[in-house]
């Protein structure tokens, strides 16, 4: 039990251990109704290093071959839910062989014998309805050359989890946590013998969490690019089940799909990769495409999408944080990343934001969600929003955002040569006295970005905050620095006597970073945090920097492929596996 956890928590808690325990009593299902089919995807690499012991699970690495599992020292709570929830079935049955299976029956079985009676940390709404998804995703991996014993006790689990989930998946937190429970609940209730009741509470309560958490943008409200993608596929896999069995598919849920589907398109990069912002990730290996294909949804978005806006042209993609970050509860995981821009270029991501250091402990985790670990301009000293006074978010203590920008005006139109944005942020204006304005211009063809950063005191009640600010930081003015984090495969050199940046890719492209004035700048360490990895991965970042003096600031600055460039590269490189352990 944490130090940090509330009595609340610790009531839910015990509520879930009391009914799992009751939920034991339930008659076993028998057999399987029907079955849906693994949409799961997991990865062949992670497979393998699990069968040959290396567990690495929560950014954790424990080398233990041929043990239990359930035998291991957890070194935390993540560490914990990742192996309850059994997602590490997808990856061994990736690899599908017999050693695979082998592993994967010894761990199930293990769980059942030792946590299968309503004991332990697995038994809660959310991981409960994760693992129910996987068990049935992967049935028939699993019960393959077994003794009727053990088929048994599978099913006997099985239903003693969906009882479970019908009595407590209401008290999983709002979001995709309630979404999981509720998607694993109708699993069960579709799949197996006797457990047909249900069928129609899980299908009428996901219609109602659709309706609730889905905005006309098909957003939701932690604006997460990667949970948002794991509540569609989430919600395409329930369709799918409900349509395979005859069932249907309630207005709210498919209307919730068709919203969704245009806005992940407009938040995946030319590389098929989420852009990363308020604590997601690029999302995993093909789960975004089988997704979007499973949707039947063709269309793209229109203007914003869930807060973000895209320019896209040629083989680039650039995508910005373009409104104010999640409030209240939902910011408890969210980024100070207003204006904050990601960059890729065909297979290759250029200019990044640092990430979720979520895996790496709390100092990381603040870390990444402050404003110098994003692509964007900051005050020396000051995010664009601070993070608050810790609250209870589903029973622990979070630090929520606060102070954070509440007008973002876009403008989203053309220029001359190619597609333009226009935004602002007022999260400087009460430290500062001071509006941050970007422009973005992207060129037709994809091979040219021009920026333009500003600083400008607007109102006469903005003028003098600003002229008391910048009296008391002396005649020297008010420091900034711009930033653009640069992928780890990027190579980064300064060139031209120090005027410019030669930018290369793994793919042979080469872009040239240049600005204008009389700034000062400098290509520092940077990190790039992403999960898999046992630590943050080293890159570096272009800084510019000087100070406020005026009014009004500009800082003029450009990204552009160098002129020897081919039009189109055909990027054949190997990229490194997606499961490493040395960097």
């Amino acid at each position: 039990m944490s130090e940090y956890e509330s009595w609340s928590a610790r009531r839910t808690r015990l509520m879930h251990r009391v009914h799992a325990r009751l939920a034991a009593r339930a008659r076993a299902a028998t057999a399987f109704v029907s079955q849906p089919e693994p949409r799961t995807i997991g990865s062949f690499n992670r497979g393998r290093q699990l069968i040959a012991g290396n567990l690495m699970f929560a950014g954790h690495l424990i080398e233990a071959k041929g043990a239990m599992l359930w035998d291991l020292d957890p070194p935390d709570q993540a560490f914990l839910e990742q192996i309850h929830g059994f997602g590490w079935l997808d990856d061994l049955a990736a690899v599908g062989d017999l050693r695979a299976r082998t592993v994967a029956q010894d761990w199930l079985w293990g769980w059942i014998d030792r946590y299968g009676r309503g004991s332990g940390p697995g038994w809660t709404p959310d991981l409960t309805g994760r693992r129910l998804i996987r068990w049935t995703h992967h049935a028939i991996f699993l019960l393959r050359a077994l003794e009727p014993a053990q088929s048994a006790a599978y099913f006997q689990s099985l239903a003693h989890q969906t009882r479970f989930l019908g009595r407590r998946w209401h008290k999983a937190a709002p979001g995709l946590p309630r979404f999981e429970a509720l998607t694993g609940l109708l699993y069960a209730g579709l799949s197996l013998s006797g457990m047909e009741r249900h069928v129609g509470s899980a299908t009428a309560a996901l219609a109602r969490e659709c309706a609730g958490q889905i905005d006309d943008q098909g957003g939701i409200p932690t604006r997460n690019p990667e949970e948002l993608l794991e509540v569609f596929t989430l919600l395409t896999w329930a369709a799918a089940a409900l349509e395979e069995t005859g069932n249907p598919v309630a207005p709210e849920h498919q209307t919730a799909i068709t919203r969704i589907a245009p806005t992940l398109r407009a938040l995946r990069h030319s590389d098929g990769g989420l852009a990363r912002f308020h604590g997601g990730g690029r999302g995993l290996d093909g789960r975004l495409d089988q997704a979007l294909s499973a949707s039947g949804v063709r269309k793209g978005a229109q203007g914003l999408a869930m807060g973000f806006a895209r320019l896209s042209a040629g083989r680039t993609s650039v995508i910005v944080d373009a409104s104010p970050p999640p409030e209240g509860a939902a910011s408890f995981n969210a980024h100070a990343s207003t204006l904050a821009f990601e960059l890729t270029s065909g297979r290759r991501p250029l200019i990044v934001s640092c990430g979720s250091g979520a895996h790496f402990g709390e100092d990381w985790r603040r870390a990444g969600r402050a404003t110098p670990s994003h692509s964007t301009l900051a005050l020396e000293g000051y995010s664009s929003a601070r993070l608050g006074r810790e609250g209870r978010v589903a029973g622990a203590r979070r630090e929520m955002l606060e102070d954070a920008p509440e007008e973002v005006p876009v403008e989203i139109g053309h220029a001359s040569d190619g597609l333009k944005l226009e935004a602002g942020h007022d999260g400087y204006v009460d430290t500062h006295g001071l509006t941050h304005a970007r422009i973005l211009e992207l060129t037709f063809d994809g091979r040219g970005l021009v920026g333009e950063d500003m600083l400008l005191a607007l109102k006469s009640s903005d003028r003098k905050r600003f002229d008391r600010v910048r009296h008391a930081a002396g005649k020297s003015g008010i420091p900034y620095h711009v930033r653009f984090h640069l992928h780890p495969d990027v190579d980064a050199e300064v060139d031209m006597g120090g005027m410019a940046v030669s930018l290369a890719l793994r793919s042979g492209e080469v872009w040239v970073f240049r600005h204008e004035g009389g700034l000062e700048m400098t290509l520092e360490p940077s990190v790039y945090l992403e999960m898999g990895r046992l630590r943050p991965r080293a890159t570096k970042q272009i800084v510019l920097s000087h100070r406020a003096m005026e009014y009004a600031t500009r800082i003029r600055w450009s990204l552009a492929k160098a002129h020897d460039t081919a039009v189109a590269v055909r990027d054949l490189t190997t990229d490194d596996e997606d499961y490493d352990f040395d960097s």
